[in-house]
């Protein structure tokens, strides 16, 4: 069996969205696994950004005031060497951390599933996700104007809920996860060209510090 590296595998599913718009590679059986379970979840999302499939439970771990911007800079120092060769930024606000994950190689063209090329670029994250524990996770789905509103809202969350059920299959606890949709409401660029478009399909896992505080 060949062997691909993540940055091999992202290139490959980037290059056939852009000439085909759909993914034609073949799931491993492991893959095949996994993209089923997270396929049960698409489909629950309900358009109201206050009943998510998933929502922010009791039971997280905290961390010593004075000791979270050590935690949370060892963390990003994790993401950034284990997300070099992808397309994933890293972004530090404060005492959180942002990955963006751009929708144009992590989803199909207008599709939840998440692309299976995507699976060991999460797998990665999730590992990271379980040595540092004392975290909540807020994931955000957003999509671009095109199109009905009404859709790309529902698209936006059923997305956020896929990523959210991938990591739960690998082991990062539900009660730590939230899943919101944002629809087409907060662009980070303008909708006026292809380019720009690409920039405001994407999905944002916001890794936030729990306080003892």
């Amino acid at each position: 069996m060949q062997i691909f590296t993540k940055k091999t595998l992202l290139v490959t599913s980037l290059s056939l969205a852009l000439v085909t718009g759909c993914a034609s590679s073949t799931n491993t059986q492991k893959g095949a696994g996994i993209g089923a379970a997270v396929g049960a979840l698409v489909g629950k999302g309900t358009g109201d950004n206050d009943k998510s499939r998933y929502v922010w439970g009791a039971a997280l771990g905290a961390i010593a005031g004075t000791a979270i911007g050590s935690y949370m800079d060892k963390q990003e120092q994790e993401f950034e060497q284990e997300l070099a060769d992808t397309n994933v930024s890293v972004v530090r606000e404060g005492d959180q951390l942002k990955l963006i994950m751009p929708g144009n190689f992590t989803f199909d063209t207008g599709s939840a599933s998440i692309s299976s090329a995507f699976y060991p670029v999460l797998d990665d994250v999730a590992l990271i996700l379980k040595k540092y524990d004392k975290t909540k996770l807020s994931i955000e789905g957003h999509t671009d104007s095109v199109g009905n509103s009404q859709f790309n809202q529902q698209l936006s969350e059923n997305r956020a809920n896929s990523v959210a059920g991938y990591l739960e299959q690998k082991s990062v606890e539900s009660q730590r996860l939230r899943t919101l949709g944002m629809g087409e409401t907060d662009p980070i660029a303008s909708n006026d060209t292809e380019a720009t478009r690409q920039q405001n399909r994407r999905v944002e896992l916001n890794i936030i510090p729990v306080s003892d505080s």
